[in-house]
């Protein structure tokens, strides 16, 4: 596997998923502690938006060992209102940081590299890990979208977050003079 690498960080890196990472990613994605997080979706589903014009999947690896520790679906990489819709943020290695690392470098892939304007994505409103890490990252609670995923029975929420480029900068300047 020889996937372009997307970015780097201080201890991970993003490749650009290919179909051979797709057991790694449907392993990952109906973990226990992963799925009941996301309504997971199918092989064909993310075979289908694999690599596109539109969407991105991508592997999150350690830069040393390249040991996979988890994978990104990423939306709306054509959308002419310069909006990117972080889909799926799934960490197989949990507690160790890797998780805020991953949003830094996304944020800085989106506004740095990719010149968007704005970044957005859901997030079940028990995943109050998830809740905090991007809240304290700078996203914004910009909806609440009520019990609207049936789940084993069960109505659940979801917590729309987004950020914008000029918030982005400003939280990045600031750490800058500090």
């Amino acid at each position: 596997m020889d996937g372009r690498i997307i970015k780097k960080g201080t201890r991970i890196q993003f490749r650009q998923a290919e179909k051979d990472d797709m057991d790694y990613i449907m392993e990952v994605e109906y973990k226990p502690e992963n799925a009941k997080f996301v309504i997971p979706y199918t092989r064909d589903v993310h075979m289908s938006t694999l690599n596109t014009k539109e969407a991105i999947h991508i592997i999150i690896e350690t830069i040393d060992t390249k040991q996979k520790v988890g994978f990104l679906m990423i939306a709306g990489l054509d959308n002419p209102s310069k909006e990117i819709e972080f889909t799926r943020i799934i960490l197989d290695k949990k507690g160790i940081g890797y998780g805020r690392e991953t949003l830094k470098m996304l944020k800085s892939w989106a506004f740095d590299d990719l010149k968007f304007h704005r970044a957005w994505l859901d997030c079940k409103d028990h995943n109050e890990r998830a809740l905090h890490v991007y809240e304290s990252e700078g996203f914004i609670r910009e909806g609440f979208i009520r019990e609207t995923i049936l789940t084993d029975g069960v109505y659940e929420s979801l917590v729309i977050l987004g950020i914008l480029d000029r918030e982005y900068f400003a939280k990045k300047n600031k750490a800058a003079v500090l």
